[in-house]
Formats: C-alpha cells, structure tokens, sequence
C-alpha cells in the first residue's frame, strides 16, 4: 500500500514563548511525505539530510496507539520539502502532521481501524516534537496553522483554539538569510522578559487585527533574539501590509498585496539570502 500527504509551513503572528499564547497562518510551502508498507520495521528517510529522530517518534507514536508491533508490521517513510528547515517557518509540524496523518491512514485502511481524529493527529505530532526537542511551547499554534491551514490563535498550554479561521488570499514573501535557527536552541529567558508586550500584540490578534499583531511581534522578539529589525521595517516602507520575524526565525515575512509585492522583493535584495514568494495556505493537510 502506498500514501501520499501534504502538510504546509506556517507563518508566525505571535510567538508564544514568552506567554503561552500564540497565532500563525498557513502558507503555500510544504513537506510532503510519502509512505510504503514493507512486512517489518520503521524506515525514514527525508530529502534535506535531516536527522530522522522526529520522523522515527511520529511513527512509533502512530504504532503504540494501534498497539502495532514493528517486528510484525513495518512501513518506509520519504518526506520532500520546499520549506526550509531551522527557518521560523514550522517545517517540524509540518513534518510531524504529514507523518503521523500517512501512518495513521496506512494502518487504518491495512488493519480496518477506527482512524484518528484531526485533534489526535496534531496532539500526537506535538509530542513527538516536544519528545524530539524541536519545540519549546509545543507549539500547538503552528501545528494547527499547519494542520487546517488559514489563522488560528491558540491557548498553546491548554492547546485550545481562541480563533480558527480562514485567511485572506494574500501574496506572503519571504526572506531567508543565509544561516539556520533552531527553536529548541533559543534563549527562552529574553523572550520572556518581553512578555507584557507581547501581550499587547497578542490582544491585537485576538481582536483579529492580525496585520498589526504580526508587526508587533516581529519587531519584539527581532529585538528580544538579536535580528536586524530594519529588514522588517524595509518591507513595511516599500509598501508591505505586514512584515516580521518568524518563529524564533531566522525567516522574515511580509504579507503584500499586488501593488507592492515587487517594491518589497526590492527592498530586500540588499540583504545576502534569498527571497522566496509563496501565498497564504487555507487547505492544510490532507491526502494527496
């Protein structure tokens, strides 16, 4: 048997590590993750020479709730990305959602078994990311930007949903420098210093003012982790409706509409990276 899953990235418009409280919005950039069954154990191999520890916990994670024996039962696993890793841009749950939303299909329709519902798909993932040490809140937030596509605001302690919605089609740039960060390797107690205004930002969100919630929170945690805030500002100058670090970066985006999406792109070629243009994901994960 053979399956195929998209998963997209998603796009900060809180970080909720200083508070518990997040908001992201999925964007057109994905993993894809194709799976095989074979007659035992659990290979994962993935297109970026990534380490496969997150891989191997999503499946195991899939085995142990089906009571499923690798030695009885095995199943091969290859994701492909267009979402750079160690960026801001949630390729972990996108990873982590694409994975256990494959295996759980195969070895449903295999076994004939009750399938997981949306919310054990992502409440799996998740703690196969906190397992593997990719994340930090859990990120409950991205994982479902991730996972139903368009914005969501999220309770990320309690993973309970604020808001969950879609989003405009909009145009979304990104800028990617030429070094990586890692979540799990950022400095969690400057961020939290800053947690009464991010709490500003975050009311913003909550009131669905997401354009000036993503601006506040990018010029924030830039500060808070040391990137260079002016790249942010360069894309609100040249027209950009929104512009801000995400995620604990190192990726900026902007969310631009047709009369700036070529001033923005400009505004940013000074910077050594490169600019990818994507748009705004409502469709989420899903079989292909």
């Amino acid at each position: 048997m053979r399956k195929i899953v998209r998963s997209p990235g998603s796009a900060t418009i809180i970080n909720a590590i200083a508070t518990g409280f997040g908001s992201a919005f999925g964007i057109g950039l994905d993993i894809k993750c194709e799976a095989k069954t074979m007659p035992d154990s659990i290979r994962c191999v993935n297109d970026v020479g990534a380490d496969t520890d997150l891989m191997e916990l999503c499946v195991q994670k899939v085995f142990n709730h089906y009571d499923i024996d690798k030695e009885d039962f095995g199943i091969s696993l290859k994701t492909q990305s267009s979402l750079p890793m160690a960026s801001g841009l949630s390729s972990s749950s996108a990873s982590s959602n694409a994975i256990v939303k494959v295996t759980s299909e195969i070895i449903k329709e295999e076994f004939d078994l009750k399938p997981l519902s949306d919310l054990e798909v992502i409440n799996m993932a998740i703690d196969a990311s906190l397992d593997a040490g990719v994340t930090i809140t859990g990120s409950f937030d991205d994982a479902t930007a991730s996972y139903f596509g368009g914005v969501v605001v999220t309770d990320n302690k309690n993973r309970e949903f604020i808001i969950k919605e879609k989003m405009d089609d909009h145009s979304i740039l990104i800028y990617m420098p030429d070094f990586h960060s890692k979540s799990g390797d950022s400095n969690v107690g400057r961020m939290k210093v800053l947690a009464p205004l991010v709490e500003t930002a975050f009311d913003f969100a909550c009131k669905k003012e997401y354009f000036k919630a993503l601006n506040l929170n990018g010029l924030i945690y830039s500060s808070a982790l040391g990137f260079n805030t002016s790249i942010a500002i360069d894309a609100l100058q040249a027209g950009a409706l929104a512009a801000g670090l995400s995620g604990t970066g190192s990726s900026f985006v902007a969310i631009v509409d047709v009369d700036s999406i070529d001033d923005v792109r400009e505004s940013w070629m000074k910077y050594e990276g490169r600019v990818i243009e994507t748009v705004s994901d409502n469709d989420g994960c899903c079989l292909l």
